[in-house]
């Protein structure tokens, strides 16, 4: 190990009860404006956004690992903390921490509804691996951002992250957001998934400027939401099952949108 780099090997540590806040708690998170980045593959997704961390912790295994070694190798600006190996584990739900994790700053939203082309409208998706694959697959569907309920899962927790595997930086990621407003302000048309929808999927027009609202696993979208909407569409299932989960049927709208829009 560096013998300039600071190790802390104190749970009492301040800079480290601060850090283990940010670790477990949502509200921490919103409170402080930041949070952690788990492995080198967010860390490089979030260097590829044009951002830079505000500190780099590691653990005494991280120097032997290449990925990491050249991550740090770009980020001699940043400041740098090795934390023992009891402590690392504390920061991380990995059973195999990574040995590497960065503290951020959590991105600002930048677009308004009124200025996005394609969108999705989450509506209390809870489970943090639902919530991850739809975002890493909007990002990858060429969405310009995400507007989350109140009750969905917090979007910058670590399982949500680890999940969208750097989604969240190739979209404007609103979280407690008043989804009537947003699809009142929004001037493209709206479609909302459900499985008492007529209108296949298929069928629609998903051109121009379009967004999809997904709703809660168990109870789909509230009838407020989706009486807002302009169409109630249903993805075709000719096999012997009730439904799709969440992020399985954002994934089949979102590129089937992709298809019309002659973006592959």
């Amino acid at each position: 190990m560096n013998p300039t780099l600071k190790l802390i090997s104190s749970r009492d540590n301040p800079f480290f009860k601060e850090l283990s806040k940010l670790a477990g708690s949502s509200r921490q998170r919103r409170k402080a404006g930041q949070t952690l980045l788990d492995g080198a593959h967010l860390v490089q997704a979030y260097l590829l956004s044009g951002e830079r961390p505000l500190h780099l912790l590691v653990n005494a295994a991280a120097a032997q690992d290449r990925e990491i070694a050249s991550l740090i190798a770009q980020l001699t600006d940043v400041p740098r903390t090795c934390l023992d190996a009891a402590l690392f584990g504390e920061l991380t739900d990995l059973k195999t921490p990574s040995g590497l994790l960065a503290l951020i700053e959590l991105p600002q939203p930048h677009l308004a509804p009124a200025h996005n082309r394609f969108c999705i409208l989450l509506e209390d998706i809870q489970d943090p691996g639902n919530l991850g694959s739809i975002l890493r697959t909007a990002a990858a569907a060429g969405c310009d951002a995400a507007f989350l309920s109140t009750g969905c899962a917090d979007a910058w927790s670590p399982k949500v992250l680890r999940a969208a595997m750097g989604g969240h930086f190739a979209l404007s990621i609103h979280e407690q957001a008043d989804l009537r407003n947003v699809a009142a302000a929004f001037g493209g048309a709206i479609f909302a998934a459900s499985l008492q929808a007529s209108a296949s999927l298929y069928d629609c027009k998903l051109t121009g400027s379009i967004a999809f609202a997904f709703g809660n696993e168990g109870a789909g979208l509230s009838q407020e939401l989706s009486n807002i909407c302009r169409q109630l569409i249903t993805v075709p299932m000719p096999g012997k099952v009730e439904s799709l989960n969440v992020a399985a049927a954002a994934a089949v709208c979102l590129f089937e949108a992709v298809r019309q829009r002659g973006q592959v």
